[in-house]
């Protein structure tokens, strides 16, 4: 979700599309196009994920190209945000607390995809300004041919085998990241307790990384140890990574935990081409592209009434078996984010 990484990548979909008519001249090819901004994770790495089925099944049935701007979940705010008094882009797909991030920065209009009713509460705004398009949770990733077993809690990670050997992504920059700050603030009681261990634990930490989705080939090759992740993007990486393994911290003495992080989409605040943004997020929310989160992207249906059965879904359900799932206060989260994120870089020396 790569993810977050500040260098951008754009990809415009290479999808066969229909031949313009005769009398179609540059201006009518240009409104054939809708511009998705996204934090990584859904596009494959060898244009088999979600994204690239759903881009390449929406340009068919449309006609409508994609264009795919992707980037860290804070750096795709970011860039709207400079972009605000001329838009580029149609949709943008983050996770939290930056949706929340973008929606109180005026970023999104008020749209409710077709079926985004099959979307539970806690799952979409309640001014219908962004809703989950994939659901996912937050988790680390570690490496199966070093370590026999997967690590149990935070506190192992403090042993000196993980010295340069471990390494997470950046608060405030990546979705990721800041879900570590997240869950560690939960598991340890409170923000002062958190960043306390995430101070001790920067004795092993490699250092900052801009991308989260960067950091699992390093896991897969033994570069790492451990990182951070999440289950969609690390399920589907481990495709083609045999040595990626997920696991969920838990503090000493207690059940591993996480918490919903899913890719929640919202139409842009004057879209240049927003009828064709509101078709893809319609498209998006399907029940056909819903059905497929699983069996293509290794992530979770958004809608409440798809329930996948393939192979993909029930291995997913098999690895959250026994792990405790916690709600953040996502408008704490989003009013206090600086300050925490300020907090984690002086507690660490970032």
């Amino acid at each position: 979700m790569p993810r977050n990484t500040l260098k951008l990548a754009i990809a415009v979909s290479l999808v066969a599309t229909p031949l313009l008519s005769a009398c179609g001249g540059s201006a009518a090819s240009d409104e054939k196009v809708v511009t998705v901004y996204s934090a990584d994770g859904l596009k494959g790495e060898n244009g088999d994920g979600w994204y690239d089925k759903v881009f390449a099944d929406f340009t068919k049935q449309t006609g409508i190209k994609v264009k795919y701007v992707e980037g860290g979940s804070g750096e795709m705010v970011q860039r709207a945000v400079r972009e605000k008094n001329n838009p580029q882009a149609d949709v943008l797909v983050t996770l939290p607390p930056f949706i929340q991030q973008a929606d109180g920065k005026g970023l999104l209009q008020k749209y409710e995809p077709k079926d985004s009713v099959m979307v539970s509460g806690g799952d979409k705004a309640s001014d219908g300004t962004w809703t989950s398009v994939v659901n996912n949770y937050f988790g680390f990733v570690y490496n199966k041919k070093e370590l026999k077993q997967a690590p149990k809690t935070w506190e192992e990670l403090l042993d000196a085998k993980y010295k340069n050997k471990l390494q997470y992504s950046t608060p405030g920059v990546a979705g990721d990241g800041t879900a570590v700050l997240i869950k560690a603030i939960n598991d340890f009681g409170g923000k002062d307790a958190a960043l306390a261990y995430l101070k001790k634990l920067q004795a092993n930490n490699v250092g900052p990384s801009a991308s989260t989705g960067k950091l699992a080939p390093k896991v897969d090759k033994g570069e790492l140890l451990v990182a951070n992740g999440d289950v969609q993007m690390n399920y589907a990486q481990s495709k083609t990574m045999p040595g990626l393994g997920i696991w969920f911290p838990a503090k000493q003495g207690g059940k591993p935990t996480t918490f919903a992080l899913p890719y929640a989409a919202g139409l842009v605040t004057k879209a240049p081409h927003g009828e064709n943004g509101k078709k893809l997020l319609d498209f998006m929310l399907a029940q056909k592209q819903q059905q497929e989160v699983s069996e293509i992207g290794g992530g979770f249906s958004a809608r409440s009434d798809v329930k996948a059965v393939d192979a993909n879904a029930i291995a997913l359900a098999k690895l959250m078996d026994g792990v405790e799932i916690f709600t953040p206060d996502w408008n704490d989260i989003d009013k206090n984010l600086t300050a925490y994120v300020e907090d984690w870089k002086s507690a660490t020396g970032s």
